[in-house]
């Protein structure tokens, strides 16, 4: 029997296209559409920028661009390969060794990105074998990593430690991996590693921690594990990016040589994936080398980031990252935009994007801000959230007199 194709060009598309828009009607309706354009950050003059994650200022430092640039003519714009094939470039091998140096970890294997590492190690140690715990409250990236690693998965309570050793204790496989973020970026709270650790130590399992928001943050910029005193800890393992505090691209898992070798030769997203660009990696490796050797950059983060939670008036977070929780989605965009509008930058988290599902303004810290734009930042933030609809206050906004309650 022959089959004829329909002569309208949208014939075969009309059901996904119409489904498509209903998509998109429904995230218009909730406040929820998002939209990839340019964000005004280019025009440094005008706008302060309190929206992006380049905790320490580093992007633009002139150290990182030197090394970018001679990256890029030592080694040309791009790996052209896998790192297996012909793609791993001494530019990666010494990213590699100075990550190593900043964070203490035995051994260190770079992806082409943070969400890469996480899909890359969950992927290698996962299986039916193994069981993944995961807090409420980790980033998407790990979330869609254990959904694809075949393993069982069971979802703990936000920082809840009995949670979780009850997750380990009830376990019938023979292996377990808790994760966790070292600085949680929605609520700006901190996991416990030192207890974690040594429940992990007690039930067999190991601990892989997201240090995506306290490399560079915490620990005089060494992290959380390290100020911690779990750097080079057999059984935690350390995933990072470095498109934040460290400037540049790409991500990273830290552990053991012997975990290295196996993600080597297991790790899908770094077998089939073309090695990270030499220039990202060289300035990567700067910015490993300028956070150990100015421990004083992570000192000014954590002013800015105090001064400007004290004068906003909400609780201060552990991190670079300072939120404000609004009543409603809507809210949450409408108070941006007027920001924006008086030229600073903020973030705006709405659901999904938030663990609660409390759209929030999120306020990054930087240490290359001085005290007084963050003073200035504090009084426009200020003056935009006191417009807001009363309403706001029932969900840990401020108050009239500026007080969060």
């Amino acid at each position: 029997m022959r089959h004829t194709v329909a002569e309208s060009p949208t014939a075969n598309t009309g059901a996904m296209d119409a489904w498509l828009q209903s998509r998109a009607n429904v995230r218009e309706r909730r406040g929820l559409t998002r939209r990839a354009g340019a964000s005004g950050c280019e025009d440094a003059g005008t706008m302060l920028d309190l929206a992006s994650n380049d905790y320490l200022g580093l992007s633009r430092d002139s150290r990182l661009t030197a090394a970018a640039v001679a990256a890029v003519e030592q080694f040309g714009s791009g790996a052209r390969a896998s790192r297996v094939v012909t793609g791993t470039l001494p530019a990666h091998e010494f990213l590699e060794e100075k990550l190593c140096t900043l964070t203490g970890a035995a051994s260190a294997l770079v992806f082409s990105s943070g969400y890469l590492a996480n899909l890359g190690i969950l992927g290698s140690l996962g299986g039916p074998g193994t069981l993944l715990i995961l807090d409420a409250h980790v980033h998407a990236s790990l979330l869609d990593a254990a959904r694809l690693s075949r393993s069982p998965v069971v979802t703990v309570s936000h920082s809840d430690l009995e949670d979780v050793e009850r997750a380990l204790k009830s376990r019938s496989q023979p292996r377990a991996v808790v994760v966790v973020e070292s600085l949680y970026s929605v609520l700006g709270d901190s996991a416990n590693l030192t207890e974690l650790a040594a429940l992990c130590a007690m039930y067999d399992a190991w601990l892989l921690v997201d240090e995506a928001h306290g490399i560079g943050v915490a620990g005089s910029g060494r992290g959380a594990v390290h100020a911690a005193g779990l750097a080079g800890a057999p059984h935690v393992v350390v995933t990072a990016t470095l498109s934040k505090a460290l400037g540049a691209q790409g991500g990273a898992v830290l552990g053991s040589a012997a975990l290295r070798d196996h993600l080597v030769n297991t790790a899908r997203p770094f077998i089939f994936d073309t090695a990270l660009a030499p220039a990202s990696a060289a300035a990567a490796a700067r910015a490993a080398q300028i956070i150990a050797a100015e421990p004083e950059l992570a000192t000014r983060l954590q002013d800015n980031a105090a001064t400007l939670a004290d004068l906003c008036g909400i609780g201060r977070s552990q991190g670079a990252v300072q939120s404000i929780p609004m009543a409603t989605a809507d809210d949450a965009v409408a108070a941006a935009a007027r920001l924006r509008a008086a030229g600073v930058l903020v973030g705006c988290f709405r659901p999904p994007s938030v663990p609660d599902g409390v759209s929030r303004l999120r306020l990054t810290a930087r240490a290359d801000l001085t005290h007084g734009q963050m003073v200035h930042a504090a009084r426009l933030i200020r003056a935009v959230l006191q417009e807001q609809p009363a309403r706001n206050l029932e969900h840990g906004g401020m108050s009239r007199n500026g007080n969060n309650i």
